[in-house]
């Protein structure tokens, strides 16, 4: 069984920055492959369906942590424990300010990079599981990550918004087959961004450039 994890954080003010890119990831897999209904589990919402591959549909429960984005590792590591899942069969797709906007990638183990929701996870489960990688850009400015994390998206950032997360779920069975290297290829040979300097990118969106 696969675990998928979005990150995010709950409620309606939240729903459409940066840092909820997660869950809208998450929200688009679950409702291409036609899961289940949304219900209130293990400190989150949770939906359960199959992904389907080559060897046959993978039993997958998708996860939304509604614990705050920085205590995400409580729900997740209830869930990883309900189900007895191992580690390297959770992927969690959250936003990395180190990529340029629209830029994917896969990676599994590390550290945390700064980000305190893949560090939350980390210290409940240990750091090797699968990481879905969301590029949003940097401000530029550490002091101005925060702002950065929790602004909304502009109206011009959708151009790459909506093909990234059509991607995503489109090619989730490359991710429900293990293949994370094919799986980032063809996620950017569907919605391609350029390779840019996130720093210069997100400084560019936020004069309007």
């Amino acid at each position: 069984m696969l675990l998928i994890a979005g990150l995010g954080n709950p409620g309606p003010t939240y729903a459409k920055t940066r840092h909820n890119i997660g869950f809208m990831a998450v929200d688009e897999i679950a409702r291409r492959w036609a899961f289940g209904p949304w219900r209130s589990r293990f400190q989150g919402f949770a939906a359960e369906g199959a992904i389907p591959t080559p060897e046959g549909p993978v039993k997958t429960l998708i996860l939304k942590p509604q614990t705050f984005y920085n205590e995400s590792g409580r729900a997740v590591g209830e869930a990883l424990k309900f189900f007895k899942i191992e580690p390297e069969n959770l992927i969690v797709f959250y936003d990395e300010i180190d990529l340029a906007p629209g830029r994917f990638r896969m990676k599994a183990g590390g550290g945390a990079a700064g980000n305190n929701g893949v560090r939350s996870i980390a210290a409940q489960i240990g750091p090797y599981f699968r990481r879905a990688r969301l590029g949003t850009g940097h401000p530029g400015e550490k002091e101005l990550v925060h702002g950065h994390v929790l602004s909304g998206f502009h109206k011009a950032d959708l151009k790459w918004v909506e093909p990234l997360i059509q991607a995503l779920a489109d090619s989730a069975p490359l991710l429900a087959a293990g293949e994370d290297e094919k799986y980032q290829t063809e996620v950017m040979r569907l919605a391609p961004a350029e390779k840019v300097d996130p720093r210069k990118a997100a400084r560019g969106q936020e004069s309007g450039h």
